[in-house]
């Protein structure tokens, strides 16, 4: 797979529908052993406008942000502070270099392949009564992205396209991932929800996945812009028919995956 360009403008288009997995999975963090002023990883954080709201309820910690696309680091760093900044790290790499009393991801190991072999490196790092938090999309099954699949492998895509995407075992059923956490000192609580995304305007799932599934496709094909606008115009057409507008919108079903890991005190 081409390693992904963002656009952080295109991503954020969505923002308050991408926003509310996060905050639900904020939610459920029990408060942390160094409040007021714990040490907390937001490991894949984006645009940084999810890291913000880690600022807000604990607006006495120590925050850094990861990410290893510079365009997202770029937007992300109008958002560093006296306590927040933001650095560049690949989580298939990232071991970190002190104790954390929470390390959070959000939307991000979905990218990262086998990324529950890291997670003992990750729990081991949180201090005692810490945290380890994630979510990841569980939607891999879906339309938008198998739709998307069998596109970039019909005959028309499958030289440049076919090895760009990824499939289903991307993320581990909500078991799997119970038992990858649970250990000796580690309670992990593990659930999913399927929110129903009303989504406005023309084309809004085709929208939607530009600025996250659909990224591969849209870097292998940056340097030939009318092929990228035959692929779109494709998977358009198909997405439509898939995901009808309605009277009030586009339903678009979209299935997280999220855990929360606890070491014991």
């Amino acid at each position: 797979m081409t390693t992904p360009t963002w656009d952080p403008q295109q991503y954020l288009r969505h923002a308050d529908h991408r926003t509310r997995p996060f905050l639900d999975l904020l939610a459920r963090i029990p408060e942390l052993p160094a409040a007021p002023a714990p040490r907390i990883a937001d490991l894949g954080c984006g645009a940084g406008n999810v890291t913000v709201l880690l600022a807000d309820r604990w607006p006495g910690a120590r925050i850094t942000g990861y990410d290893n696309s510079p365009q997202m680091l770029e937007r992300a760093r109008a958002h560093a502070g006296p306590h927040l900044d933001f650095a560049e790290a690949d989580a298939t790499t990232w071991t970190p270099a002190e104790r954390h009393d929470l390390i959070v991801s959000n939307a991000l190991l979905q990218w990262v392949p086998d990324h529950a072999a890291r997670f003992p490196a990750w729990l081991d790092a949180i201090t005692p009564g810490g945290t380890f938090a994630f979510q990841v999309p569980g939607n891999f099954d879906q339309p938008s992205h198998v739709l998307m699949r069998e596109l970039a492998g019909s005959p028309r895509w499958r030289d440049r396209l076919a090895d760009q995407l990824r499939h289903a075992d991307a993320v581990l059923t909500p078991t799997a991932y119970l038992d990858a956490l649970t250990a000796p000192g580690i309670t992990a609580d593990v659930w999913e929800t399927t929110y129903l995304h009303l989504l406005p305007g023309q084309d809004p799932v085709l929208d939607w996945v530009k600025g996250t599934g659909l990224r591969p496709v849209l870097t292998a094909l940056a340097d030939d812009p009318e092929a990228r606008d035959a692929f779109l115009a494709e998977y358009r057409d198909l997405l439509r028919a898939a995901y009808p507008q309605g009277p009030h919108g586009t339903v678009f079903p979209f299935r997280r995956i999220f855990a929360v890991a606890r070491k014991e005190k």
